[in-house]
């Protein structure tokens, strides 16, 4: 998973950063790791001995390789797992806090170019002076599209992952104190542009909201069914380009339905309103739920 894209890497610099005021938060790395010391290692591989010797001492020295990469294995799988379960931890933690005011987090994934940052502005403007909302996106770098949410009329923080693929709990906590979102509002989480690390990494959310595209084809739910297994809803954005891309609903719904069944599945696009009344409908519904301690969907 995440140990060979180096989500894992604890010096992999991860910010948060408040558009509005400019303010850069160092949420983890960051130290100077340039290491002086020499990395040429100048080994010695002229092999003056002689390799007459007999066939046994080839063996001995594979098996020594062998033992060495399982230990590297075994070491890497240990680091996963902790980093997992520090992530439940906090996403534990996250998830009673929204709880218990009433805030309603989506977590919401998709492939980049997928439209969520469209979708999330159209949202806002629709829903304005009607539900609170406060947005964290999630990039690897910039500030672009937290930006983009503050000129659709929401308060929103950056958080750039440097080499990461995914938020993790304890980035959406430590971006929770500073939105400090009112009761009652909605909370919708952008995540890093990725199908595959954000499906492992709960962030206390009230349920993952998976964004697919026309472009993209009908069988994205079957080429990454952890995510769609994931998601409890499932928004089928670009609705309009369908015909120009020869896109199959039909087919996508199956597919979609072949790994989740229970998936709850909308056409919208974000770009001409059509199918989005259904979504503001369905944040409507979660938002009330939410403030009379229920549950939806």
């Amino acid at each position: 998973m995440c140990g060979t894209c180096g989500c894992t890497d604890p010096d992999n610099e991860i910010a948060m950063i408040d558009p509005e005021t400019g303010k850069r938060v160092l949420l983890r790395g960051g130290d100077d790791h340039s290491h002086d010391h020499d990395h040429t290692h100048d080994h010695n591989h002229s092999h003056d001995h002689d390799h007459s010797h007999g066939h046994h001492h080839h063996h001995h020295h594979d098996h020594g390789h062998d033992h060495h990469h399982h230990g590297e294995q075994a070491a890497r799988v240990s680091l996963e797992t902790a980093v997992l379960d520090r992530n439940d931890r906090q996403a534990a933690r996250n998830r009673g806090w929204f709880e218990g005011r009433g805030v309603v987090a989506l977590n919401l994934v998709s492939s980049p170019g997928a439209g969520k940052t469209t979708l999330l502005e159209t949202t806002i403007r629709a829903l304005e002076g009607s539900l609170p909302i406060a947005v964290i996106e999630g990039d690897q770098q910039t500030a672009n599209d937290a930006t983009r949410i503050r000129e659709a009329g929401a308060r929103a923080i950056q958080i750039n992952t440097g080499a990461g693929c995914h938020l993790e709990a304890d980035m959406v906590a430590r971006a929770v104190e500073e939105l400090a979102p009112k009761s009652g509002s909605l909370l919708l989480i952008e995540n890093v542009g990725n199908l595959v690390c954000p499906a492992m990494f709960d962030l206390g959310e009230r349920m993952k909201v998976a964004v697919i595209s026309t472009p993209e084809g009908e069988d994205k739910p079957l080429k990454y069914p952890h995510m769609f297994r994931a998601a409890e809803v499932v928004l089928i954005n670009k609705i309009d380009l369908a015909p120009h891309v020869g896109f199959d609903e039909a087919a996508c719904r199956s597919n979609i339905s072949s790994v989740n069944p229970n998936a709850r599945v909308l056409l919208v696009s974000a770009r001409t309103g059509e199918g989005m009344d259904a979504w503001y409908d369905f944040l409507r519904a979660m938002a009330s739920a939410a403030a009379d301690g229920g549950c939806l969907i």
